[in-house]
């Protein structure tokens, strides 16, 4: 059987991840342009701004807002220490409390508090994240620089989160092996597969591991 030919910038199903965070990976990164094929001019580099939310309870849905839409993903499995999350849902504000309720707080896995209101706005909903105890909404900020290797999509970021500027770099792919090629390649081997959810608890604190 045929392996899936992913394409940059394109949604396909479901792929697995490698990711680290650090405070610098030069080496890796100029292995990881050496070897990478042209890429579209689109994700040459990229730029945004993003709010994660994080819950002390929850360790498997990864929920962010950009551009004004809420967007979770879930996680699948892993496999050979290669992590597959899938898309859990999307929506834009105003949000519906029961949406609220039904949708966000169970992916957050904590308590949600009594909605009084039959829809919040941005500015509202941020309100209720910022009076939880077991919540905290998360400034990130992402430089990202788009590579193709071993036909896996590669990524090199600068990333301030809360305003702690860390570095990132990753591979994802739908096939493992191609993964894996690609972290020996690019000289990976040596670093912990670390998620966004995980690096932000890291640096705000809600985790007692280090980066």
């Amino acid at each position: 059987m045929s392996k899936t030919k992913l394409k940059v910038g394109e949604i396909s199903k479901p792929r697995f991840e490698f990711r680290t965070f650090g405070q610098g990976f030069e080496n890796e990164e100029y292995r990881m342009s050496q070897f990478s094929v042209p890429v579209p001019e689109k994700v040459w580099e990229r730029k945004s701004e993003e709010v994660y939310i994080v819950s002390k309870t929850n360790d498997i849905n990864n929920t962010k807002i950009r551009d004004g839409k809420m967007d979770i993903k879930t996680f699948v499995k892993e496999v050979d220490g290669l992590e597959q999350w899938n898309p859990l849902l999307k929506a834009e504000f105003p949000l519906k409390a029961k949406f609220i309720k039904e949708k966000l707080f169970p992916a957050f896995q904590t308590e949600c508090p009594e909605l009084r209101k039959n829809e919040y706005s941005y500015d509202e909903f941020m309100k209720i994240i910022n009076n939880h105890k077991d919540l905290q909404a998360v400034s990130v900020k992402k430089h990202r620089f788009g590579y193709m290797v071993n036909d896996t999509i590669c990524e090199y970021a600068e990333v301030l989160i809360n305003g702690a500027l860390v570095c990132s770099i990753n591979s994802e792919s739908t096939e493992i092996e191609d993964i894996k090629k690609t972290m020996e390649d690019v000289g990976l081997t040596k670093y912990e597969n670390i998620n966004y959810l995980q690096a932000i608890k890291r640096v705000i604190g809600m985790s007692d591991k280090k980066l």
